[in-house]
């Protein structure tokens, strides 16, 4: 384990509050990060795929760096424009 996965280990053992958000936001952050690899593995700049949405560059920096706010219709829409599939799971 990392000296990073200790500090945040311990840190969320001390600190519910950080726990939480640290957990949201890494869910957030995954989130981005896939949609931005899957690009990258289509071989799309992001402005070809903001052509492909009808949209703009900026848009698809904006989803792929905060998608804690992306609507889930413009989630399916980038994800289809790259040839995948969604699931979503509620556990």
């Amino acid at each position: 384990m990392s000296d990073l996965q200790k500090y945040i280990e311990e840190r969320k053992k001390k600190d519910p509050e950080f726990a939480e958000n640290y957990n949201e936001g890494y869910k957030n952050f995954k989130i981005g990060a896939i949609l931005k690899q899957s690009r990258i593995e289509k071989g799309f700049t992001q402005e070809q795929l903001a052509k492909l949405l009808n949209t703009k560059k900026t848009a698809i920096s904006r989803i792929e760096n905060h998608a804690e706010d992306i609507r889930l219709s413009t989630l399916e829409k980038f994800v289809h424009a790259l040839g995948k599939e969604m699931e979503i799971i509620i556990q």
